[in-house]
């Protein structure tokens, strides 16, 4: 098994720091930076988002652009609780194959996304798609 180590530094002028194991920073903590829990949601769409643009390539797919929106429902008390995600991709290019477009989506849920596969026991994920002809 792989282990990964990710960082945090708090400090009351820089706020949270998070670091991962290569350097890289986000700011969490508004109005500086993304909420912990908006981290989540980007998480899901950063791993699944990688592995579409990776799959449509291999599928010699003409993708110019994607762009991907994730709209989640959490209850309203505390610890307000992840109930729902749910995906909306928007896939930029010349002839894309929407049928290609839904396998990707697929392939990233079933077998590549890992932070699809935590979730999705946990949370209703789902999604749809939409192609743009540039």
């Amino acid at each position: 098994m792989a282990t990964k180590n990710v960082y945090l530094n708090w400090n009351p002028t820089e706020n949270f720091i998070l670091k991962d194991n290569d350097g890289y920073q986000i700011v969490m903590k508004k109005p500086k930076g993304v909420s912990a829990s908006d981290l989540l949601s980007m998480s899901l769409i950063g791993c699944a988002s990688h592995d579409v643009v990776e799959i449509l390539n291999k599928q010699k797919q003409d993708l110019r652009q994607l762009k991907v929106t994730a709209e989640s429902i959490q209850d309203d008390d505390p610890p307000w609780r992840f109930r729902k995600i749910h995906l909306h991709f928007q896939v930029i290019g010349n002839g894309i194959d929407p049928e290609k477009v839904e396998k990707a989506i697929k392939l990233s849920e079933e077998k590549y996304c890992s932070v699809y596969a935590t979730l999705k026991d946990a949370i209703e994920i789902t999604n749809d798609f939409e192609v743009v002809e540039e």
